[in-house]
């Protein structure tokens, strides 16, 4: 263990041996102080003294000590935040049973016990939940920025022991990979020590829990695997930084024209003179009285001025709770020129519902929701000698709607919790997309009524009970822009892959079709976003090859991902059966638009970045206020040529006022431009 960091949080920028001479070092590089130092030192120079020596240290003095007395207080106050972090404390198991550690005694290979609503002071490999199914959800908002709940799996064997105390009589060991920056993936191995042998057993960033994540549900067991700096919290976050704002560049340069203009006066009074004797002697000296020119109050008003501006904005009860974790640039706050925002969760409320349903002949939304409804129950209400009729090829009303309903309910992530309190039910999932369509297909009759690591099983109108065991998941992903599962009915046995995602790639995947480009334009235009629905019958050769080839591929350790990705497109993602298009609204904060149009008015540029199509952008960006009344829009898409770019940039040049709204694509070949 002495071989790992110690699991010691640091946000300190000084020490007690560097504070002064980085403190020091850090004002001299200011013209303005150097220039006052130089001054003051003149005075040990008999030939250029002019008055009492204490006239031109003390106002220097007292201007370093109230800077180094800022600066301090300051560093003391993260110091006293990185005490309270390390001194945090946790359970960990051992032979001996539970003991309390804190955060700063951690260490690889120790396994941590971590509350509900308790921070994770280490990065670790999830071993056992309290939840039955083996997951576990955690906030991730102090790591990655995002409010939506992630789900983390345990490692299945550890989850199946009968208690926490026989995670101590488990024989193995954890390979995991070199300690890196990226959160959204992670290659390692539980290795067990068997009689009969080495069982391998592959990990996945879902099987982890990252530093200053938060438990959500439950507690949670882990094994630590990176702690201090190679954690990826750590890894992720720059050292502190002395910060220098805009206010005291300009001081700064005002100083050195000042500082000019005293040479130039004093030159010209030595010239006056003729140059006689030893005019350059007299020209240091009136160098050294015209100094008074250059105010040295001035910084010390100017850094009393911040300390007291960070305190208000700490103490203002419109905005409790804010910490000034530097006091050197509040007045930047001032200056902002550009406001660069998140859609989802930032201007709209990251709560989704289901507005639309597209099944290629037929369309659902509004008014004919209640239509739907009915023809769900009509559905789902099959005789058991009847059910398989409904699978066959005849593609009727009821099968299409039936089809589509229950690949909704089941692909996806979500997990319903029942509360201890009231005992209602909620659904826990990653992601709003996944709630709002679990809760759609309830309000049309088919429930989501539990799940666990290995099964699902939904509730119909008749509330009958259908199971279905889940045998793989493929999560979502920003590089795949898909999720599928595969799961067998309990009933049938069939065996069936269902997979959803952005049009941009279900496009490739999918059948033929004549409609899926041109409806998923019309939802983009009225501001909803989209979701492509298919899926894949699979047999039992067919399933069995692909659990084999997928098998070898999670458990390689050079080019995990890619290997399982490629098995995947190469078995399942081949000519998938479109069942139909989903159409989601994400409605906008409380507030937004007066706020932004404020904010517009006050000259700020605001950009809004966003993962949806540029036509539900360009929608949102005006029933958002983003584009005000009478501006023009100008969109640029699908551009991959440099010079195609050009010509679309020259041509917004010449646009006075214009609302921009542009593809990734295109925007990273505008960048390599300019």
């Amino acid at each position: 263990q002495n071989r790992y960091p110690p699991n010691i949080v640091r946000n300190q920028k000084y020490n007690i041996v560097s504070f002064l001479p980085l403190v020091l070092y850090e004002q001299f590089s200011f013209f303005f102080n150097l220039y006052f130092l130089l001054v003051a030192l003149s005075q040990f120079i008999p030939a250029l003294k002019i008055g009492y020596i204490v006239t031109y240290f003390a106002p220097l003095c007292f201007v370093l000590t109230v800077t180094i007395g800022k600066e301090g207080y300051d560093d003391w106050k993260r110091y006293k935040r990185d005490q309270e972090a390390n001194a945090q404390i946790y359970q960990r198991l051992s032979p001996n049973g539970i003991e309390n550690v804190p955060s700063a005694n951690i260490r690889v290979g120790d396994m941590i016990v971590v509350q509900k609503n308790q921070r994770v002071p280490a990065d670790c490999v999830l071993l056992r939940t309290t939840e039955i199914s083996g997951a576990c959800f955690i906030r991730t908002d102090q790591l990655d920025g995002e409010t939506d709940w992630k789900m983390r799996t345990a490692v299945p064997s550890t989850q199946k022991l009968a208690n926490d105390a026989a995670l101590l009589r488990v024989s193995g060991s954890v390979y995991a990979e070199k300690p890196h920056k990226d959160i959204h993936s992670f290659v390692g191995n539980l290795n067990h020590h068997m009689p009969t042998g080495e069982q391998i057993e592959p990990l996945r960033v879902d099987n982890t829990l990252w530093t200053n994540t938060v438990v959500a549900s439950g507690s949670a067991i882990g094994l630590v695997i990176y702690t201090g700096r190679e954690t990826r919290a750590v890894m992720n976050t720059n050292f502190p930084s002395t910060k220098v704002g805009l206010l005291d560049c300009e001081i700064n340069r005002l100083s050195k024209i000042l500082a000019f203009v005293t040479l130039v006066l004093a030159v010209s009074m030595v010239a006056l003179n003729g140059f006689r004797g030893l005019w350059y002697t007299y020209m240091f000296r009136f160098l050294i009285l015209f100094s008074s020119i250059i105010p040295i109050s001035l910084r010390v008003n100017l850094d009393m001025g911040k300390t007291v501006y960070s305190m208000q904005i700490m103490g203002d009860d419109n905005i409790p709770d804010t910490i000034v974790r530097t006091s050197t640039i509040p007045e930047e706050l001032g200056r902002i020129e550009y406001l660069l925002t998140d859609k989802t969760g930032t201007l709209t409320k990251n709560d989704m519902e289901l507005k639309r349903l597209h099944l290629g002949t037929m369309a659902y939304g509004g008014d004919s929701m209640d239509e739907f409804r009915s023809q769900v129950e009509t559905a789902f209400s099959t005789r058991p000698g009847q059910e398989t009729f409904r699978f066959k090829r005849a593609r009727d009303i009821s099968s299409r709607i039936r089809e589509i309903v229950q690949a909704l309910a089941l692909c996806h992530n979500v997990t319903p919790v029942i509360s201890e309190i009231d005992n209602t039910v909620t659904y826990q999932a990653s992601s709003p997309d996944e709630v709002a369509i679990v809760k759609w297909t309830e309000s049309v009759g088919l429930t989501l009524f539990s799940r666990d690591l290995t099964t699902i099983q939904l509730r119909t109108p008749e509330a009958r009970t259908l199971s279905y065991e889940i045998l793989d998941t493929f999560p979502f992903t920003s590089e795949t822009k898909r999720m599928g599962i595969i799961v067998r009915d309990g009933t049938t046995g069939e065996i069936t892959f269902y997979q959803k995602g952005a049009d941009t790639v279900m496009a490739r995947i999918v059948q033929y079709n004549d409609w899926l480009e041109e409806e998923c334009g019309n939802m983009a235009r009225e501001g909803l976003r989209t979701l492509v629905i298919a899926r894949k019958r699979l047999s039992e050769d067919t399933y069995r090859e692909f659990q084999r080839r997928y098998g070898e591929a999670k458990i390689s350790m050079n080019d995990r991902n890619a290997l399982m990705e490629a098995v995947v497109s190469d078995v399942l993602e081949r000519d998938l059966e479109l069942l139909g298009l989903t159409g989601v609204e994400d409605k906008l904060q409380d507030d937004v638009k007066n706020t932004l149009e404020l904010l517009r008015n006050a000259g700020l540029r605001i950009w809004m970045l966003t993962g949806d199509k540029i036509e539900t952008a360009t929608c949102i960006a005006i029933s958002a206020k983003l584009v005000s009344r009478n501006q023009a829009i100008q969109q640029i898409a699908k551009v991959s040529d440099p010079m195609q770019a050009l010509d679309e940039l020259d041509f917004l040049r010449g646009k006075s006022d214009c609302c921009l709204v542009i593809d990734g694509e295109s925007l990273q070949v505008s960048i390599r431009l300019l």
